[in-house]
C-alpha cells in the first residue's frame, strides 16, 4: 500500500513541528517534563503554518504551481497564517488580560485558558519548516 504524499505531509509536518515546540519549550524552561507543548497552541514554530505549507508545497510539486488546486492550497494556508498572527495571536493577548483582571478583582470565576496565537517570527519559521518538509516528502515518495 502506498502512502499518500498529501496525507505525510501533513502528518510529518505536525509531528516535526510539535516535536520541536516540545524541544524550545523544554530547553527554555529547562525542564523536559512539560509535555503539554506536544499539543498546545502557540509558541515556536507554528505547527498549523508548517502543516498548510508542507501540503501546499507537495500540491505544488506534484500538481504544478499553475494548478488550481495549488492555489487553494496556497489560499487556505494564507488564511491560516493570517489567522495564527493576526486574529489567533489577538484573541490570547485578550484572555491573558481577562485573566489578570479576574486575578485582581480576587473572583472565585474560575480562570479561562488564554490560547495563544503566533508572533510573525513562529510563522516565518512554521513556513520555512513546511517548506522542507514539503520537498522532503516529494523527493522520498517521488
Amino acid at each position: 500500500m502506498e502512502v499518500s504524499p498529501y496525507l505525510l505531509a501533513i502528518m510529518a509536518a505536525w509531528l516535526i513541528a510539535q516535536g520541536l515546540k516540545y524541544v524550545f519549550g523544554s530547553v527554555k524552561s529547562r525542564t523536559f517534563g512539560n509535555y503539554r507543548q506536544l499539543y498546545l497552541s502557540g509558541n515556536m514554530p507554528s505547527a498549523h503554518t508548517a502543516t498548510v505549507v508542507a501540503l501546499a508545497t507537495v500540491v505544488g510539486l506534484i500538481n504544478g504551481f499553475e494548478s488550481a488546486i495549488f492555489a487553494v492550497a496556497a489560499l487556505l494556508a494564507g488564511v491560516i497564517m493570517y489567522d495564527a498572527i493576526m486574529v489567533r495571536r489577538s484573541s490570547g493577548e485578550q484572555g491573558t488580560a481577562i485573566q489578570e483582571i479576574i486575578k485582581e478583582v480576587k473572583s472565585k470565576v474560575a480562570l479561562p485558558r488564554a490560547a495563544k496565537g503566533h508572533t510573525p517570527e513562529e510563522v516565518l519559521v512554521g513556513m520555512l519548516l513546511g517548506v522542507a518538509i514539503g520537498f522532503a516528502v516529494f523527493f522520498i515518495t517521488g
